[in-house]
C-alpha cells in the first residue's frame, strides 16, 4: 500500500473508515491501478480480469467508478485509453469525482504490462474478500456488544453469513469458473483415479478413495455390524473385513442419527478396554440431528469434517439426513453435499433402507438397485452399493455388490455373530475352495449355479463366474481346459480345474 500521490482522487474517495480498533482494512491500490492502466493500454485485458474481479473488488471508489467505464467501453467494441474514458466520464458528470484528466493519464502511465493484468486482478480479488469478512466480524462484535444480544442468534446469523460469502465466492470471480477445473494430464494422473482401495483390493474394490460406499438393507440385516467393521478397522483395530483388507483412517466422524443409544449398544459387542485411547482421540460421535438437512446446507458435511478434522464420515442414517428421498430435486442436492466432501479430502460411507415392498425376497435372490428406497438418483451418485438380504435377526444373510468401482464381490453368504459383533464368509461360496472340491473341474455355468444357489442361471451369472474363474487362473490357483466348439457330435465346454500348486498348499 502506498500514499495517495498529488494528483489522485481526494480523501473522500477512499473506502470506509477504519472502526473497532481496526487500523486499516486490507486493500492494494498499487494493484488497482495497475489492472487500470493495463485495461486502457489494451481492451482485451478487461476479458481477462473481468472474471476474476466480480462485484465490488476495488477499494476505492474512483477506481471502481473508472473500472465500470471501461467496461461500458468494451462492452460497446469502443477504445479504452484515457481520452476517450475522460469524455465518458465526464458526459456522465463523474470526471471530478475520479480525480480528473490527469489522474486518467497518471493510471494509464502505470503499466506493468498486460501479462500481469490477471496476477494483480487476483491481488485485488483477495483484499475484498478480506474487507467482506472483516466487515462480516465487526457486525458480530457490535451484535455481541448489544444489551440483551443472544449467543445462539449471532452464531446463526454468522453461519448464515459465512455461507452466503462462500456462495458469493463460487458464484462469481474466478472460483465460479476455475475452481473444479483441472489439465487432462492431471485429472487421469493425479486425481487418485488408480489410487489403493479403502476397502477391498484393486480387482475387488468395495470401497474406493473419492466415491461414497452404501451399504442397504432391510432393518434387521446387519447394516451397522458390517459398518462397525469397517469404522474399526478404519481406526487400526482390525485389517480386514469379510477376508479383505481395509485402508487406516485419520478421524473418523460418525453421525448417529439413527437410533444413537442402539448404535452404541451395537458398538460396545467389540469395543474392549485396551481400545480406549483410540476411540477417544480418533472417533467423534455426533448423536441425534444434525443442525440442518444436507439438501438445504451442501457445505455441511465437508464443514463437519473440517470442524472434527475427520477424513472419513458415516452416515447412520440417509433417511436422517436428507428432507425426503423420494423428491429427485432434493436427492441432486444431497449428491452435491456428498461430492462437496468428496472433493475435499472426506472418505462417506452411508447406511440406508431399502424399499419395504422388497423386504420379504427370497434369501439368495438378486435385489435391484431400484429397490433402494428413494429417488434412483440416490444410489446413482454413490460409488458403490451393497445390498443385504435376509430376515431380521438372522445371523445368515447375503451380501450383493450391485454398483462396483471394479471387480464385483461375490453374492457372499455371511453369518453374523451378534454376540461379538463380526461377520464371516461362508467358505461353501468362494470359487477358490469350490474348485478345489471338484475333482473334475468345473465350467462357468456350473459354478455360476452353486453361486446362486440352484437353478438356471441367466447369462449374466454366467459371465460372473467365468470372471471369477479368469482370477483364478491369472493367479496361479487354477488351469483352464478350453473347449471345444458345438457340432454334429455337440461341443465341450471351457473347464476350470484347481491347479497342482493350489491342492498342494491346501492339502
Amino acid at each position: 500500500m502506498t500514499d495517495p500521490q498529488p494528483n489522485t482522487p481526494s480523501r473522500f474517495a477512499e473506502g470506509p473508515e477504519p472502526t473497532l480498533g481496526v487500523a486499516e482494512p486490507p486493500y492494494n491500490v498499487d494493484a488497482e491501478r495497475a489492472v487500470l492502466g493495463a485495461c486502457m493500454h489494451n481492451g482485451n485485458v478487461v476479458d481477462e480480469v473481468r472474471p476474476i474481479l466480480g462485484e465490488g473488488a476495488f477499494y476505492r471508489p474512483a477506481h471502481e467508478t473508472i473500472w465500470r467505464a471501461l467496461l461500458a467501453q468494451h462492452r460497446e467494441d469502443r477504445p479504452t485509453d484515457p481520452i476517450v474514458l475522460t469524455e465518458l466520464l465526464q458526459q456522465q458528470g463523474d470526471l471530478d469525482r475520479v480525480g480528473g484528466r490527469p489522474y486518467l493519464h497518471q493510471l494509464a502511465d502505470v503499466h506493468y504490462g498486460t501479462g500481469s493484468a490477471e496476477h494483480h486482478a487476483e491481488i485485488i480479488r483477495e483484499k475484498a474478500n478480506l474487507r467482506r469478512l472483516l466487515a462480516s466480524a465487526v457486525r458480530t462484535v457490535q451484535r455481541a456488544q448489544e444489551p440483551g444480544a443472544d449467543p445462539e442468534a449471532i452464531r446463526s446469523e454468522v453461519e448464515a453469513e459465512m455461507r452466503a460469502e462462500r456462495e458469493r465466492s463460487l458464484a462469481s470471480g474466478q472460483g465460479r469458473l476455475n475452481r473444479f477445473a483441472t489439465d487432462g494430464w492431471s485429472f487421469v494422473k493425479e486425481t487418485g483415479a488408480d489410487a489403493e482401495p479403502l476397502w477391498g483390493t484393486r480387482e475387488k474394490t468395495v470401497w474406493a478413495p473419492g466415491e461414497s460406499l452404501m451399504i442397504v438393507g432391510a432393518p434387521g440385516v446387519g447394516k451397522t455390524t458390517l459398518a462397525h467393521q469397517v469404522v474399526f478397522a478404519r481406526l487400526g483395530l482390525q485389517e480386514t473385513v469379510l477376508e479383505m483388507p481395509v485402508a487406516p483412517s485419520r478421524r473418523v466422524l460418525y453421525l448417529a442419527m439413527d437410533r444413537p443409544r442402539q448404535i452404541a449398544r451395537a458398538m460396545d459387542r467389540r469395543v474392549f478396554p485396551t481400545d480406549e485411547k483410540i476411540l477417544r482421540e480418533r472417533l467423534v460421535v455426533w448423536e441425534g440431528p444434525l443442525p440442518a438437512t444436507l439438501d438445504k446446507e451442501p457445505d455441511l458435511l465437508a464443514d463437519l469434517a473440517s470442524a472434527h478434522r475427520a477424513d472419513t464420515i458415516v452416515i447412520d442414517s440417509l433417511k436422517d439426513a436428507v428432507s425426503t428421498m423420494v423428491d429427485d430435486s432434493l436427492a441432486v442436492a444431497f449428491h452435491n453435499a456428498r461430492m462437496r466432501a468428496l472433493r475435499g479430502g472426506v472418505e462417506i460411507m452411508e447406511l440406508h433402507h431399502q424399499r419395504k415392498a422388497t423386504a420379504d425376497a427370497p434369501r439368495g435372490q438378486r435385489p435391484s438397485l431400484d429397490q433402494v428406497y428413494g429417488s434412483t438418483w440416490i444410489t446413482a451418485g454413490a460409488g458403490s452399493v451393497l445390498f443385504i438380504t435376509g430376515r431380521a435377526g438372522d445371523p445368515a444373510v447375503t451380501l450383493h455388490h450391485l454398483k462396483t468401482p471394479t471387480g464385483e464381490i461375490g453374492p457372499l453368504d455371511v453369518t453374523h455373530d451378534h454376540v461379538r459383533g463380526t461377520t464371516t464368509v461362508d467358505p461353501s461360496k468362494d470359487p477358490a475352495v469350490l474348485l478345489r472340491n471338484a475333482p473334475s473341474g468345473l465350467t462357468a455355468r456350473d459354478l455360476a449355479a452353486i453361486l446362486i444357489g440352484g437353478g438356471e442361471p441367466e447369462r449374466a451369472d454366467v459371465e460372473k463366474a467365468r470372471r471369477h474363474l479368469a482370477r483364478l487362473v491369472d493367479s496361479g490357483l487354477a488351469t483352464k481346459a478350453d473347449g471345444i466348439a458345438g457340432g454334429a457330435g455337440g461341443g465341450q465346454q471351457t473347464r476350470y480345474y484347481a491347479s497342482a500348486r493350489h491342492l498342494t498348499a491346501v492339502g
